[in-house]
């Protein structure tokens, strides 16, 4: 039975992860599938268990604590458990923030993978270590799509952390003969996806506005909405289903030699599409009036999404698009799940969880 710690557990990527794992032997029956789960958390007075509800009672899912920042914490995890596979999720993964906590941001994101990799070392040096990576190393870009070769030139404190984490974990693979990855994934997204990030944002908002119509259609009522307030609606990026990227992040960690690749769905999309394919699923027809920080979505007399300057970052990222070419030729992953269809899944999603 192989041993697998998953940090960041209760994040979309951690319990996806865990979902999948778990799914393999459920279905196909077979040794070489039956896992055992380790899925980590931080102490938290009121642990959030939504996206492991799921899982939570698997025979083979154990949930424990582990804390980036505490060393300890990871020693013990790694030297008492003996894990075959460590894969680590955990971070502060909100761009936005990384401005206002920039040395938290750093100690969990960069030095953690530190401390992760000192584990290993230590006590399990044939581990398996992942490292989540993201297409924000890159930053301010020279070219697209941008491939693995591309100069790293973060603009968030958050980049800046991914690409320390990045550097390390080849320091370790090659000081230390580890089997280590750090995986650079473009954006991904789903409906376990945090209610802080912009897609989410979105198709909760899109789920509340719909709701709220349809609780007065028939009644004759006026109705007032509170428009979705966002930032750079022109920001692009290659966006893609958080489950399809938890496959690519496995067969990295099984290939004969570890390598670092690309995640991405090789086409881009902005903000302001987002919100354009969101409102359509819900079936509600709008349209975009007025320029910069004026311009608003409307539908009929009411304002649907309107600009909230504080949710510009200091330094915008405009263009982000990958190359994930290697890993599909070498490994044979490729994304199943379309744009349109992550789109839809996380607006049907909210609509019906969300009243």
């Amino acid at each position: 039975m192989k041993k697998i710690i998953i940090t960041g557990i209760l994040g979309q990527d951690g319990a996806n992860m865990a979902e999948y794992l778990l799914s393999l032997y459920d279905e196909f029956g077979l040794e070489e599938y039956d896992y055992e789960i380790y899925g980590m958390m931080r102490r938290s007075a009121n642990p959030n268990l939504k996206n492991i509800e799921k899982i939570k009672n698997h025979p083979r899912f154990n949930l424990q604590f582990l804390d980036l920042g505490d060393s300890a914490s990871i020693d013990t995890a790694v030297k008492e458990i003996q894990p075959d596979y460590f894969i680590n999720f955990a971070a502060n993964s909100f761009v936005g923030i990384s401005w206002k906590m920039p040395e938290q941001v750093m100690n969990v994101n960069a030095l953690g993978v530190l401390r992760c990799l000192e584990a290993i070392r230590k006590f399990k040096p044939d581990c398996r270590f992942y490292s989540a990576g993201s297409s924000e190393e890159w930053g301010n870009v020279d070219y697209s799509p941008q491939d693995i070769a591309h100069p790293i030139k973060p603009r968030s404190p958050y980049g800046a952390s991914k690409a320390a984490a990045r550097h390390l974990v080849k320091v370790y693979r090659e000081s230390y003969g580890l089997y280590a990855v750090h995986g650079i994934l473009f954006n991904h997204e789903g409906t376990k996806r945090g209610e802080e990030f912009v897609t989410r944002k979105i198709s909760k908002g899109v789920a509340r506005i719909k709701n709220s119509i349809d609780r007065v259609i028939g009644l004759g009522d006026e109705i007032y909405i509170e428009p979705i307030e966002l930032g750079n609606l022109d920001a692009k990026r290659d966006w893609s289903d958080s489950r399809d990227f938890v496959e690519g992040v496995w067969l990295m960690l099984n290939q004969d030699t570890p390598k670092d690749y690309i995640l991405a769905s090789g086409e881009t999309h902005s903000i302001r599409e987002f919100v354009e394919k969101a409102f359509a699923v819900a079936g509600i027809n709008g349209s975009w009036h007025g320029q910069g920080l004026d311009e608003v979505f409307v539908t009929g007399q009411q304002t649907l999404v309107r600009i909230n300057p504080d949710f510009y970052r200091p330094a915008e990222v405009d263009l982000l698009l990958g190359d994930s070419t290697p890993i599909r030729e070498e490994l044979g992953w490729e994304p199943k799940i379309s744009f349109d269809k992550l789109v839809e899944s996380m607006v049907l999603y909210d609509i019906e969880n969300h009243a």
